[in-house]
This record gives C-alpha cells, structure tokens and sequence, in this order.
C-alpha cells in the first residue's frame, strides 16, 4: 500500500507539491493527470525515492522509502525520458539489475526480450524514442516490481505496442497484485486502462475518483426548445458546470446523474433532450476549466 502524509516539495521558490495526501491499494492501476506542471512528475519521482519531499512523509508498505534500498527494490520507476549510459543494451543492463533487484525473473527477461520486437545487443541510445520505452519495458518488468511508476509511458509508442503494453500491465496486476501509477497526457489509453484517476492542478488534487463513477457523475446534455423559456437562469438549480448555446439549442455540462436533473430540465417543456455520459477527456476539460484553467484563461 503506497501512503502520502501532507506531502510537499518545493525547488527554490516553486512548490511543485502543496501538503497532498493519497493512499493507494495494492493492485490499483492508478491515473496521474492534469495541467502541464501540476506535479505528475515530481510525485513519481518522489513515490519511487529519487526525490526528498521538503514535509510529510511517503510510506510504501508501511516503510519510508527514501535512502531505504530495500523498500526501493520492490518498485521501478521509468521516467518520461528514460536515461542509458552509452553503451547500454539490453543485456548489458539486465547483467546489473541481476544484482539490484531482488524479485529479477530470467524467465520474464526471456519471454519479454520475444514479445518485444528489439534487439537485446543494440545500443539503446541509438534506437527510435518508441523502441527505448520498449528496452525500458523489458527491463522494467523483468525486475517484478509490487510498484511501477510510469511516466507518459505511451508517448512514442505504435498503437500495437501500446495494446500489447497495456495487456501486459492488466495481466501482472491480475496474477501478481501489482499496482501502477501511470501518468499522461494520453487521456484515452488511461480511461481504458486505470480503475482510479488522480486529477492534479498546481501541486493540489484537485479530484481522486473511481473511474466508473467519476463517468457516472458528468453528463453532456443537449437541450432543444420550440421556445426558449423566458427567465434569467433556464438551468437554476442544477449543477451546471458550462453551456453553449446555439439558437435554441443548449449543450449543455451537468455534474450528476439523470436523476439528479432530469425532473428540472423536464418541468422546462422542452422539445427535445439527449444526455451521454462525458470521455475522460471531457471531464478533464470541465474540471480544468472549473479551477480556472481554460482556454480563454491562456490565450
């Protein structure tokens, strides 16, 4: 179980992380999203003990883990620029995870070294980004970790690959009760990935849901009127996030369920209504725009 307690961390002048707290489940597959600069990154660095938080404390099973070896040998953490030495290949560097990671498995290395297409003697420097995050993959994986962190992990990589990757990622969560926290922009391999989302804004968490619920709490509703109804605020009292008019026609965001809004929407006699569950993507927009982070806020 991974526990975050009031954690920050600043460099220099910049709090990348505002006293946030989170506590994951083993066996979660959890999403880091947000804006450019929320944090994402600094969190990973900080879960897989490169970085020192100014305050609070990380707990990985019941353990600190940073300057702690053994804590930090059940987790493994592939950064959005993975790094290799020069002349790193894939079998050089597995000779030296051998001796780093306790729960290393030859036969993962050898069933992973097939399944992606690579050339374990190849210089890792001098392959394509795509093909370094697979050499990244191989090496990750073969180390069993109980924790993976992975940064923009699907940047780079072919829609093959990615597929590949994300049933790997669900079938070693399923026999080995590992859990993952993966953070992207790629919003749409995450909402068919992750059981849990982490929406962060300025080192604060803004939203930490259950997926499934988190799409059951948002609906995009067009709402159409022979006349439009004459009165200030058509949608008084229901949770209205935004709404686009266009004639007599509202599209509108509402945050709840049909049956949070449906009596109201429906008491306005109009002459046509259609309500659909948001994307991820979607909600990522509504609830950035609500925090002040739109379109019209950059431009």
């Amino acid at each position: 179980m991974i526990e975050l307690n009031k954690l920050t961390k600043k460099f220099d002048k910049v709090t990348a992380l505002d006293n946030m707290s989170l506590s994951v489940s083993n066996g979660s597959v959890v999403g880091l999203v947000g804006s450019n600069g929320s944090g994402k990154s600094t969190l990973l660095r900080i879960l897989a003990g490169v970085y020192q938080p100014n305050s609070g404390e990380v707990l990985i099973d019941g353990q600190k883990l940073f300057d702690n070896p053994a804590a930090k040998g059940q987790c493994y953490f592939i950064p959005d620029f993975p790094y290799f030495y020069n002349n790193s290949t894939i079998n050089n560097t597995a000779f030296l995870y051998r001796k780093l990671y306790p729960n290393w498995s030859e036969e993962q290395f050898a069933r992973f070294c097939t399944v992606f297409p690579i050339d374990s003697n190849a210089r890792i420097i001098n392959m394509s980004k795509g093909m370094q995050r697979q050499a990244a993959l191989i090496l990750a994986l073969s180390t069993c970790p109980r924790y993976l962190f992975l940064d923009e992990i699907f940047d780079g990589l072919d829609p093959v690959v990615r597929h590949l990757l994300k049933k790997i990622l669900i079938d070693h969560v399923a026999e080995h009760n590992m859990t993952v926290i993966i953070a992207s922009h790629n919003l749409r391999e995450l909402e068919d990935l992750c059981d849990r989302i982490c929406l962060m804004h300025r080192g604060h968490m803004l939203m930490e849901r259950d997926i499934d619920s988190l799409r059951m709490c948002f609906r995009k509703v067009q709402v159409a009127f022979s006349q439009v109804p004459d009165k200030p605020n058509i949608f008084e009292g229901i949770n209205v996030i935004n709404v686009w008019r266009n004639g007599n026609v509202f599209n509108v965001t509402i945050r709840g369920t049909e049956e949070d809004f449906m009596p109201q929407l429906n008491a306005l006699n109009p002459a046509y209504i259609s309500a659909m569950p948001l994307t991820l993507e979607e909600i990522f927009i509504s609830e950035m725009g609500a925090a002040g982070y739109d379109i019209n806020s950059i431009i």
